[in-house]
């Protein structure tokens, strides 16, 4: 059966399970099976290819981007749970990837202190290893920069860091106040 797509397609059309070959108006050819139709939102899913296994690429289609399409055949529900392979390791490691990736994300955040404090912590960060120690800024473990974050509110560590850290910091006060 071959067609071409109208907003009065029919729903048997892409009933799930049947693999079609389909040219779209975009100039894409592909074949795939159907996974489900959404009537409603006209979005047609596919997953891509014939081969089962671990990895496989699923479409979304809006159907009026369909030219032409034919039908190869009828397959089996592509959603079988018994022939679905979910690697639960990589899902795994993805999640706790995610959550480390997050929680150093929220140690980046001041708790407390102003949005041009932020300001200066993420430009320092852009250069230099920073943490917060509630409001102070540390920079390498060993340079401390206290509020109102002036290059003579910096203390500690070596001349040469201490020196490197003020600049840094003059630099990103001109910067800032430069900024519309």
């Amino acid at each position: 059966m071959e067609g071409s797509i109208s907003n009065s397609g029919s729903n048997e059309d892409f009933a799930v399970g049947c693999m079609l070959s389909i040219k779209t108006t975009l100039g894409d050819e592909f074949d795939g099976q159907v996974i489900t139709f959404d009537r409603p939102s006209n979005i047609l899913v596919l997953q891509e290819g014939s081969k089962p296994g671990p990895r496989r690429n699923i479409r979304f289609l809006k159907t009026n981007y369909i030219k032409e399409f034919s039908f190869l055949g009828q397959s089996e529900d592509p959603l079988d749970i018994k022939k679905c392979y979910i690697d639960l390791q990589s899902l795994q490691d993805r999640e706790e990837l995610a959550l480390r990736q997050a929680e150093a994300d929220a140690e980046r955040i001041g708790v407390g202190v102003t949005t041009e404090a932020q300001g200066i912590f993420d430009a320092l960060s852009k250069t230099l290893p920073v943490r917060w120690d509630k409001t102070s800024i540390v920079v390498m473990n060993e340079v401390r920069v206290s509020s109102p974050y002036l290059p003579e509110n910096v203390i500690g560590g070596t001349p040469a860091a201490n020196d490197r850290v003020k600049k840094v910091l003059e630099l990103e006060r001109r910067r800032l106040q430069t900024r519309p």
